[in-house]
């Protein structure tokens, strides 16, 4: 790994992970379902706030669902992935600033901005993670994969850390409280968003253009529309990426209701808001060494087994979060998702790196990013309509164990091709 330190289009993608990080720490995990429940939604009940909450995650990922495999496609027949990179992080970051002025009480409105947001933040992930075979391969997969992961903890919770000082210490930053503290925090992120993005848009080489990538795009979009057909097709003859996206879908969507319904949830069963973003903030700091860590023992021991250590794992958080009710509970589990959140991650997208063929990176991991948002359609919506049938949040929670019992089982008995760690591995 040390070559990677001084690589600058490996640290200029990595840099990448650190800039919109601050976006799932500060919003999408943090005040996002905080602010909503309590700013934004306050004349609901808490029950139908959390599945309004879980509607709005479910459409935007719907969203990326239907589009990600066409503009990932997209994105190879023209030759311009850093271009699609860049207007779904404007996106985002304009999105993002938004929240700022969306008015109290004006849930509707909030959930429309939070959906744009929410695309921009997925959609630059999608053209983000097909870069990484182009600056990285070989046995320096795995680290480069888990050092982004790793910045991406270390700045999403260094900001985080700056967001949640202004909120219980307003005045110290010359605001009038703490729900101006929060909206000022939106446009924080926006901006850590945007500055620190610059590096890989001036340190990652663009991506070759081949003979056959399409000059206009609309001569690009149908050919990328038509080659989805055809992958869809022709994913039959990669029974391994067929499976492990099966197994990724089931398990991954695990790992994202937790990080985005796991504030909403510690509202519900009465924990208080400053416990709540401590113990998030926790979790960031946590998660940068760990995710290195799983770095190397996935180059050691296989992608697979640090998946696997890591789904039982969230087995434990989950079972253990159905009965939880202190604090103190709530920051154990915290340190230990952030053992494990960003090892899963990282160590997924390297697997699936080993298994397609590197030229249609955009197109695979077109239906990758395809498969972890329609996941995060199904979780945040049995959350919340199992809050909404039964009353009970406690139970929503417990139903995420299902998810991970099934894409642990599918990972755990997918034969893999040598290169990607064999059958056992």
């Amino acid at each position: 790994m040390a070559r990677s330190r001084f690589d600058r289009k490996v640290v200029g993608w990595a840099l990448y992970d650190w800039a919109n990080s601050a976006f799932a720490t500060t919003v999408l995990a943090g005040f996002f379902p905080i602010f909503f429940k309590e700013y934004w939604a306050r004349d609901l009940a808490p029950t139908d706030s959390t599945f309004w909450l879980g509607v709005v995650n479910s459409v935007a990922s719907l969203f990326m669902v239907i589009g990600a495999p066409v503009l990932g496609a997209l994105a190879d027949q023209s030759g311009r992935i850093k271009r699609f990179l860049a207007a779904f992080c404007l996106l985002g970051v304009l999105a993002t600033a938004s929240l700022m002025w969306t008015p109290a009480g004006a849930w509707p409105l909030a959930m429309g901005v939070f959906f744009l947001a929410t695309v921009g933040f997925a959609g630059g992930n999608l053209y983000y993670d097909a870069l990484l075979p182009r600056v990285a391969a070989g046995d320096r997969l795995e680290r480069v994969s888990a050092l982004g992961f790793g910045l991406g903890y270390l700045g999403g919770g260094l900001l985080f850390a700056i967001n949640v000082a202004m909120v219980r210490w307003p005045t110290f930053f010359g605001l009038a409280d703490g729900v101006e503290a929060v909206r000022w925090s939106f446009l924080t992120v926006a901006a850590w968003w945007l500055v620190f993005s610059v590096p890989l848009f001036a340190w990652v080489p663009r991506t070759p253009r081949q003979p056959h990538h399409q000059a206009s795009y609309l001569a690009a979009l149908r050919a990328g529309a038509g080659r989805v057909g055809r992958t869809i097709r022709e994913i039959r003859q990669y029974p391994s990426v067929m499976w492990f996206l099966v197994a990724y879908w089931l398990y991954i969507d695990g790992v994202d209701t937790v990080v985005r319904m796991a504030a909403d949830y510690g509202l519900a069963i009465g924990l208080e808001a400053p416990d709540l973003m401590t113990a998030l903030l926790v979790t960031q700091f946590v998660g940068f060494p760990a995710a290195l860590v799983f770095g190397i023992i996935g180059q050691r021991v296989g992608p697979r087994r640090g998946i696997l250590a890591g789904i039982m794992v969230y087995l434990v958080i989950v079972l253990w979060a159905y009965r939880m009710d202190s604090a103190a509970e709530f920051y154990v589990l915290a340190v230990a998702v952030g053992l494990v959140q960003g090892g899963v991650q990282a160590l997924s997208r390297s697997l699936f790196v080993r298994l397609i063929p590197a030229e249609r990176s955009g197109e695979f991991f077109g239906f990758y990013n395809m498969m972890g948002k329609f996941a995060v359609i199904l979780g945040p919506l049995i959350v919340g309509a199992v809050a909404v049938i039964t009353r009970d949040s406690r139970l929503s929670i417990l139903a995420v164990a299902v998810l991970f019992l099934a894409g642990g089982a599918i990972l755990a008995a997918i034969r893999l091709p040598e290169s990607a760690g064999g059958r056992v591995k």
